[in-house]
């Protein structure tokens, strides 16, 4: 922690105030005339994330944007197939009435078919509900009741009949139309519902402020709240992503993030759709190594643990050779430097042949063309990030809220600082409000929540979204140093940002996951997923990696499962972000019993 922020936290307030390609007074005029256009490959576009597609249609039917798996192989799809798609969802809707406004709700997985719903609802100014296929059935009822949708699109016969049973009668689901439906299924189903002709795909012009989405926010406490996101909003943030220059029209972008979660929608489909860049869908997790492999990709949007589980398998991999592993450890130390423009002479002439030898077969596992992958909806490790940049991959880690449409930050392939979260992107203006929480505004910042005032009052206060992360602003760079609520205040004042601890704790091997307690209590106790079962032996491993730290930051006992915390036992999001709420809660009584013991 550095002088400055301490000083800032010491106080109970700092006030920095940034913003990036503007005056600080002239922000709002700025935006005024930006703020419902997006530059494209052809042009500029107003209005309706639609003309995104509908510019591709007019120019170049024939352009390739998609890739999917169907009917046991990689198919291409071109612009012209995806928007005759979206023509007959057009025609299906308006058959059933749908005006302008209403919201249609979609729990269906990644693929073409996601377009082609969110374009064809998107292009009649319908508001688009997207639900996350992995959530539980209960909170997706919840969901789709509370926007009031008028339609549900499910995909599979399965999650139809599970929100059946969820179904609250107090907030009744809307008709259902399955996507894929299982034999002799007697609902409403594509192959019935959708017209074999829609005429031509159609884009209604908009006012900028008009509302495209309600992004339920996969909450780690209590129910979800539905961000209402605008087509200007998010066409702004569009264009702050593309002013980064990093993505390019001849990129091969690979989706394996639900496009339900804003960055994912934004980063990995409407960019690359502005662009005409490719993207093609993964099959799912279980195939995400193949895909990787044999679609080889050059730009990706990802999850912290997508690589933390590739960096654990490079790990055991040099476990046998001590050879290896020394050429390895060179490779990333020495590549780093390179990366980051402090390479010395011996440096900059080894690390070419150290890339050639060590990284090439490492990064040809995943594909082999990778040129950027950035990193957000979790903290990214900088030893991680350190790993994959000396390597020769950039990984840049970004930051932002679904409440952001989402991106509030990146890092820059040539000015990359791991341990940040880069410089905010263009027109976002930034000030540290009390206690350093990070304070943002700009266009892309949502109007509120879905039929929640109270909410909307509480992070929109002032104007100012107030994101709840406590924050240090360094050298044009966002340095986020965790959660307000996640802060631990032990007994004696101490105050624990957990992140770091947990980070440092997770670089032994012998932990998988882990989350640290103490609010309250005089000492901090961790929690932890585990094949090891000596509680001796993960307390004095765990403390191996806290000597950075100061000396009350020690664990004095453990609390283990052998059980990973997963999305399907609830203890993580669908977005892979641990519940921590209600992990304390299922664990309580065993640590209130670690209390009791480490206080006999």
């Amino acid at each position: 922690m550095s002088s400055s922020f301490a000083q800032s936290i010491a106080k109970g307030r700092a006030d920095v105030r940034w913003i990036v390609g503007a005056q600080v007074g002239t922000i709002g005029h700025q935006y005024k005339h930006r703020r419902h256009e997006v530059h494209t490959r052809e042009g500029t576009v107003t209005g309706n994330i639609a003309h995104l597609l509908l510019q591709h249609v007019e120019q170049s039917p024939a352009h390739l944007l998609y890739r999917h798996f169907a009917n046991d192989a990689w198919q291409d799809v071109t612009a012209g197939e995806v928007a005759a798609q979206a023509a007959r969802w057009q025609a299906a809707f308006r058959r059933e009435g749908l005006q302008p406004g209403d919201r249609v709700a979609m729990c269906v997985r990644n693929g073409v078919t996601w377009v082609a719903i969110d374009m064809a609802a998107l292009g009649l100014g319908l508001v688009v509900v997207p639900l996350y296929v992995d959530d539980n059935p209960d909170n997706v009822a919840w969901c789709a009741g509370n926007a009031q949708a008028r339609l549900l699109i499910v995909d599979t016969s399965r999650i139809a009949a599970a929100l059946a049973k969820a179904e609250d009668p107090r907030q009744p689901l809307p008709p259902r139309v399955i996507v894929r439906p299982a034999a002799g299924e007697t609902s409403a189903t594509t192959a019935t519902w959708l017209p074999q002709d829609g005429g031509a795909f159609t884009v209604a012009d908009l006012a900028p402020d008009s509302l495209a989405t309600i992004c339920f926010t996969s909450g780690t406490a209590g129910r979800p709240k539905g961000v209402m996101l605008t087509h200007a909003n998010i066409l702004a943030n569009v264009e702050q992503c593309r002013a980064t220059n990093m993505a390019r029209p001849d990129d091969l972008f690979l989706s394996i993030l639900p496009l339900s979660h804003m960055f994912e929608r934004t980063g990995g489909y409407y960019l690359p759709l502005s662009l005409g860049a490719r993207v093609a869908y993964a099959r799912g997790v279980a195939q995400i190594a193949d895909d990787l492999a044999s679609q080889a990709p050059t730009a990706m949007f990802a999850v912290p643990r997508i690589f933390e589980r590739f960096r654990a398998r490079i790990e055991q991999s040099l476990e046998s050779s001590k050879a290896k592993r020394m050429l390895f450890d060179a490779c990333v130390t020495r590549g780093f430097r390179v990366a980051t423009g402090k390479g010395t002479l011996l440096d900059n002439m080894t690390v070419p042949l150290l890339r050639k030898v060590v990284a090439a077969p490492v990064l040809a596992r995943l594909g082999g063309r990778l040129r950027l992958v950035v990193v957000g909806g979790a903290a990214l490790d900088p030893v991680l990030a350190r790993t994959f940049i000396g390597l020769g991959l950039p990984m840049l880690q970004g930051y932002g809220m679904t409440e952001a449409s989402p991106v509030i930050s990146v890092n820059l392939i040539d000015d990359n600082v791991p341990e940040s979260v880069g410089p905010p992107v263009a027109g976002m203006e930034l000030k540290l409000g009390d206690n350093a929480e990070l304070l943002v505004r700009g266009a892309n910042v949502m109007h509120g929540y879905w039929r929640n005032p109270e909410a909307t009052a509480a992070v929109l206060p002032d104007g100012w979204l107030h994101t709840g992360d406590i924050a240090e602003l360094q050298d044009g760079k966002i340095f986020i140093r965790g959660r307000a609520k996640d802060i631990l205040v032990l007994s004696n004042g101490e105050k624990l940002p957990p992140q770091d601890a947990e980070f440092a704790i997770l670089h032994d091997p012998v932990f998988e996951q882990v989350m640290l307690v103490g609010e309250g209590r005089p000492y901090v106790v961790l929690l932890a997923v585990s094949k090891e079962t000596d509680e001796k032996v993960l307390i004095r491993r765990a403390n191996e990696q806290l000597k950075a730290f100061p000396r009350w930051v020690r664990v004095r006992k453990v609390v283990s499962s052998v059980e990973p915390w997963s999305v399907d036992n609830g203890l993580l999001t669908p977005t892979l972000k641990l519940r921590r709420p209600l992990l304390l809660k299922q664990r309580a009584s065993e640590i209130e019993a670690a209390y009791a013991e480490g206080s006999e």
